[in-house]
C-alpha cells in the first residue's frame, strides 16, 4: 500500500518515521493485517537509508505494533484500539458560503431500518435479472477498443440511439440520437438544464406538492422558485407566475400526489409556455408502470414549437444505483446542454452505457419492465383496496394508476395527525412518509405516502395491520387527551 510519512528535516529520521507510522495505526488510518511497505521500497520513497526504515519497523515491532512475516512482509498486528483520525485545527476565521449553503437544513440522521418500509421510489431490486446484466457488463469490460479518450459528452452512441428508440416505442417520444444526451440519473439532467438556462434571479415554476430534489437544485442555481398548485387535473395552469421562464412537472404521475395531467391542461401549459417564450421539462416519473387505462400523449409528443425537454431514468426501472438518466432537447438547446455535460464530468459509465444499449437492443429492458409492471399492479391493488376498506374513518386514497406508490390524504378530522401517526407507525416497525414532507408552502397538504418498490407482495398485509393499529393507537390517545 501507498504510505506517506511526513519528514521535517534530516534528523531523528528513524523516530519520525516511527511516530508517523505508530500514529497512523493509532487514528486507525492502518488496520490489522495491513501489509506496509517493504523497507527497501520505502527507502527509496523516502530517500533515506534501508537501515532507517529498518530500525522504524523493529521499534514498532517492540511494541507490538508490527508482526513481521518472513518472506511476506510487516503487517499491522492484533486488534489496536483506535483514537480517532486527527482533526485538523480550526482556522482563525470560518470560509464563507453562499447564503443558500448557509441556511439549508443539514441532512437528517440515517433512518434506523423498520420491518416494514413503504419507502417511496425504490424498485424491487431483487427480481432484477443480476446474472443477464453482468455478462453484458463484463463483455464490455473485456472490449478491446476501450481507450482513454473513447468518452462523447453527450453518452455512448449505441445507447443513445437505443434510448431513442425505446422512447419512442414506450412513450411515443419521436426523437433521433442526436437529441438524446446521457446523464447520470434524472437529477442531473435537471441540474444541466438549470445551468443552461438559469439566470441568477430567474422565476422557475414547480409542482406544490412536488419532488423536493428539484426544488432544492433550481434553488442552489440561483432561481426563485414558485410553487404552483396541483389538484385533480395536475398542475394549475392558470396559477403560473406571469415571469416564469421554466416550468417543471412530472405530468403522467405526479410526484407525490400520482395524478395525471389532463389533456386540456396539458395543450394549456403547452400554449403558455409558447407566450411566455418559456422552457417546460417533462419528468415522465413512474411513466414505465401503467396498469391500466389509455396512457396519455407526453407533452414533447404534443409540442410543435421545441420547447419541452423530456426527463427519463433507469433507476426505476432497472437499479437505483445505476445512476444513468437520460434527457431529449430540441436543437436549440442540445449544443449547449452538451458542453454542459463536459463541463461538469466530461463523459462517465463508458462500459455500462454500452452494456445498457446492449441490455435495451436484445429486449432484455422490455421483458424486465413487463414483469415488473405486473408484480407492481398486485401490490398497488392490494395497498388501494386495503385502505378503501380499513382506512376509510381517516384517509381517503388520491386515485392513481401508474408508479411505484399511492397517496392518501387525510379527511377533515384527522388533517392534524399526520405527524403522530408516522411515529406510532415507525415504533410498530412500519415506515411511512408524510404528504406534508414534499410541501414547501404554509397551507400544506396533509396525509401518507406508501411506496411498494421495496416491500415484497406478502409481507404488505401484515405492514398494513400494524399501520390501521398504529392509528387506532393515535385516536385513542386524543380521545383520551380530550377528557
Amino acid at each position: 500500500m501507498e504510505l506517506h510519512v511526513n519528514l521535517q528535516n534530516r534528523r531523528d529520521l528513524a523516530g519520525q518515521i516511527y511516530r508517523g507510522i505508530r500514529a497512523a495505526i493509532l487514528d486507525g488510518r492502518l488496520r490489522p493485517g495491513d501489509r506496509l511497505p517493504p523497507t527497501r521500497e520505502l527507502a527509496v520513497r523516502l530517500d533515506v537509508s534501508r537501515n532507517t526504515i529498518a530500525v522504524a519497523y523493529e521499534w514498532l515491532t517492540a511494541e507490538g505494533l508490527l508482526a513481521g512475516r518472513a518472506g511476506v512482509g510487516s503487517f499491522v498486528q492484533g486488534e489496536v484500539r483506535t483514537t480517532g483520525v486527527r482533526k485538523v485545527s480550526s482556522p482563525g476565521r470560518p470560509l464563507k458560503l453562499r447564503e443558500f449553503w448557509r441556511e439549508l437544513p443539514g441532512s437528517s440522521e440515517p433512518r434506523t431500518p423498520v420491518a416494514y418500509e413503504f419507502r417511496v421510489g425504490i424498485p424491487d431490486a431483487r427480481l432484477f435479472p443480476f446474472e443477464t446484466w453482468r455478462r453484458l457488463v463484463a463483455r464490455q469490460l473485456r472490449a478491446a477498443t476501450q481507450t482513454a479518450d473513447d468518452g462523447e459528452p453527450a453518452g455512448h452512441p449505441a445507447l443513445r440511439a437505443s434510448v431513442a428508440r425505446h422512447v419512442f416505442l414506450a412513450r411515443g417520444v419521436r426523437a433521433t440520437a442526436d437529441e438524446v444526451l446521457i446523464t447520470q440519473g434524472a437529477q442531473q439532467a435537471l441540474d444541466l438544464i438549470g445551468r443552461v438556462l438559469i439566470e441568477p434571479g430567474a422565476c422557475v415554476a414547480v409542482e406544490e406538492p412536488g419532488y423536493p430534489p428539484a426544488r432544492l437544485l433550481f434553488q442552489s442555481l440561483g432561481a426563485r422558485v414558485v410553487g404552483v398548485p396541483v389538484d385533480a387535473e395536475g398542475l394549475d395552469v392558470s396559477a403560473l407566475p406571469h415571469d416564469a421562464r421554466l416550468v417543471y412537472v412530472t405530468p403522467s404521475h405526479q410526484f407525490p400526489l400520482g395524478v395525471a395531467m389532463s389533456p386540456s391542461r396539458r395543450n394549456a401549459l403547452l400554449a403558455w409556455a409558447e407566450q411566455r417564450n418559456a422552457v417546460v421539462i417533462e419528468d415522465d416519473y413512474d411513466s414505465e408502470f401503467r396498469f391500466g387505462g389509455r396512457p396519455l400523449e407526453t407533452l414533447h409528443g404534443l409540442d410543435r414549437s421545441g420547447r419541452v425537454v423530456y426527463v427519463g431514468s433507469f433507476s426505476k426501472v432497472m437499479l437505483p444505483g445505476l445512476r444513468l438518466g437520460f434527457l431529449v432537447a430540441p436543437p436549440s438547446l442540445f449544443a449547449a446542454l452538451r458542453m454542459a455535460k463536459s463541463v461538469a464530468d466530461g463523459y462517465s459509465q463508458w462500459p455500462v452505457q454500452a452494456a445498457l444499449a446492449r441490455f435495451i437492443d436484445e429486449g432484455h429492458l422490455a421483458r424486465h419492465i413487463r414483469k415488473m409492471r405486473r408484480e407492481y399492479e398486485s401490490r398497488h391493488e392490494r395497498i388501494v383496496e386495503a385502505l378503501t376498506r380499513h382506512f376509510s374513518p381517516w384517509l381517503e386514497p388520491v386515485p392513481s394508476r401508474v408508479g411505484l406508490h399511492v397517496s392518501a390524504v387525510f379527511n377533515r378530522s384527522s388533517t392534524r395527525w399526520e405527524q403522530d401517526v408516522v411515529a406510532q407507525a415507525r415504533e410498530a416497525g412500519v415506515g411511512v412518509q408524510s404528504l406534508s414532507e414534499y410541501c414547501a408552502e404554509r397551507s400544506a397538504q396533509h396525509g401518507l405516502i406508501l411506496g411498494y418498490g421495496a416491500m415484497a407482495t406478502n409481507r404488505i398485509d401484515e405492514g398494513l395491520r400494524r399501520l390501521r393499529a398504529s392509528f387506532e393507537a393515535v385516536s385513542r390517545a386524543r380521545s383520551l387527551a380530550r377528557g
